[in-house]
């Protein structure tokens, strides 16, 4: 197997175990704690660059639904840690409980392109 492509492997799962682990931790607690966002921003760290050695093995960005969704979703994780990092940060007790409501929808959407990636490279597209 090629090396980029194990690497790219491992680093989509890293991210899924960290975001994955943030999210339902968070919910778990019912409220939002640094070690959340810091999962949160590990998870983006992860799935950014699979993201790029992606882009490497296969030579470029196609505009795909895998693609769309896939830039939606890393979107949608940017603004999810920036946001958990600052609602820690403001110390706000209304927005930390109320947090892990949003952290549920934006893991289900990066699931999305997640388990589509896995779908289309079983099927060879």
């Amino acid at each position: 197997m090629d090396p980029l492509l194990s690497s790219a492997i491992i680093f989509i799962t890293l991210a899924l175990v960290f975001y994955t682990i943030g999210v339902w931790t968070e919910r778990y607690y019912g409220i939002l704690k640094r070690r959340h966002h810091a999962l949160f921003w590990l998870g983006f760290i992860f799935d950014t660059t699979e993201t790029t050695l992606m882009s490497i093995i296969s030579h470029g960005f196609s505009l795909n639904l895998h693609a769309v969704t896939g830039i939606i979703a890393v979107g949608v994780m940017f603004f999810h840690a920036v946001w958990a990092t600052v609602a820690s940060h403001n110390k706000n007790e209304k927005t930390l409980r109320g947090f892990h409501r949003y952290s549920l929808i934006v893991w289900a959407i990066w699931l999305i392109p997640y388990f589509l990636g896995f779908a289309l490279n079983i099927h060879g597209m």
